[in-house]
């Protein structure tokens, strides 16, 4: 009954949800300082008994609710406000407002329904024992948003003394997976994400007498080809690795031989080990062909963010929680991970939790064939936004109540 009434009320709240939604993919934001959506939430939050923490470092949000029913147990639901640089291409009568900026990965939407999830318990504030922390995050898209929200000492464990709380999860909408379908697993979710630039340093000259010139261009292609095959034969395909060259820069004109040519990609991986082995096979390929061709490779690997790994027993949880929600069909336990990357790894490194995904395909809609996150296309079913938050909610209630089995 409780759960019937979460998710009616839940529904009760689909104007707002989407009333807010829509306000923030109107106005999307960059990186680490969003103020125009800060704003919106402080706005739509502001008649509830939330207090209010704010650090230095980003426009991030904690807002807790402390349980009318006595301390207890304290559990983080997060939600990141944050957009991509890229245009939008939905023909929406709310899409956004600033050119080369988008919500493409449904950040709106997370910043929603944590705002609805926040209503939800807030009307529940009574029955509850401990504490509630809603974290509003900006910078989630490369910024590293939650580790700079975590050394300001907003979650917790800085040096006003607030501990870190118990248990952390979030919802991340998927618009090419089933509507309504909540999916997860237990371990590694998804990669760990980390960027290389390499630069193959030759000798320009002109493009009709190579043989007077040392020409990076083959140099920069045989890496391409190297990379590639080099992962094909280093790495367990039970422990995968990627390693994608996502741009080559290099030269002027038809006829000139360039000094340098770059390129730059991505790296992804799920286990430490694999990790620092990919980081050393683009730092020794890229070196040694080089050489090989008298000239020199200078290589960057810079780290990214860690594995988001995610605690048995709070997956569990989720499965649960789902479950008694939306019934038996809703979980979709993952059988394999997925190699994108999130920065809410942070605060599972310190924090156990889980992460899971909601699927926002339209109702009865071919779902395999819906754009993707990320997609300048990309269009999120508005309705499967209220059970999203109701299983934020969920989630908060069922382990203040009885924490990890």
């Amino acid at each position: 009954m409780l759960h019937e009434t979460l998710i009616e009320d839940a529904r009760a709240l689909q104007g707002d949800i989407t009333a807010l939604r829509r306000a923030i993919h109107a106005e999307p934001e960059l990186g680490l300082h969003t103020p125009l959506t800060r704003d919106k939430v402080r706005a739509a939050l502001a008649d509830l008994p939330l207090t209010w923490r704010e650090g230095p470092s980003t426009t991030g949000l904690v807002a807790a609710l402390q349980g009318g029913a006595g301390p207890g147990r304290s559990v983080l639901l997060r939600g990141d406000m944050d957009a991509l640089a890229m245009p939008e291409e939905t023909g929406l009568p709310y899409a956004s407002t600033i050119p080369g900026t988008m919500h493409a990965c449904g950040h709106d939407a997370h910043t929603a329904m944590l705002a609805g999830a926040a209503r939800l318990l807030c009307a529940r504030q009574a029955e509850l024992t401990g504490e509630v922390r809603f974290m509003f995050q900006p910078g989630e898209e490369g910024y590293h948003g939650a580790r700079f929200m975590l050394d300001d000492g907003l979650l917790g464990g800085g040096a006003d003394g607030l501990p870190l709380p118990d248990a952390a999860f979030a919802l991340h909408v998927m618009p090419n997976a089933r509507h309504g379908q909540i999916a997860g697993r237990a371990g590694a979710l998804m990669a760990a994400a980390d960027k290389f630039d390499v630069v193959v340093k030759g000798r320009g000259g002109h493009a009709s007498m190579p043989h007077f010139a040392a020409d990076p261009l083959p140099v920069a292609a045989e890496i391409v080809l190297a990379l590639q095959s080099a992962v094909t034969r280093r790495f367990d395909a039970h422990d995968p690795v990627v390693c994608t060259v996502s741009k080559i820069e290099g030269g002027t004109a038809h006829n000139v031989i360039p000094d340098s040519v770059s390129l730059l990609g991505t790296l992804r991986s799920l286990s430490p080990r694999h990790r620092a082995a990919l980081h050393a096979m683009v730092h020794e390929v890229a070196s040694g062909i080089a050489r090989a061709h008298a000239m020199r490779a200078e290589v960057t690997v810079t780290e990214g963010f860690p594995v988001t790994l995610c605690d048995p027993r709070a997956v569990t949880m989720g499965e649960e929680t789902a479950k008694a929600l939306f019934g038996e069909g809703a979980w979709h336990g993952l059988q394999r991970p997925i190699m994108g990357a999130e920065d809410f790894s942070y605060v599972l490194e310190k924090v156990p939790g889980a992460m899971f995904f909601l699927g926002v395909a339209a109702e009865g809609a071919d779902w395999h064939c819906c754009e993707g996150i990320h997609s300048t296309r990309m269009v999120l079913d508005e309705a499967a936004l209220p059970g999203g938050a109701a299983l934020l909610a969920g989630l908060a209630k069922r382990f203040l109540a009885q924490g990890f089995a």
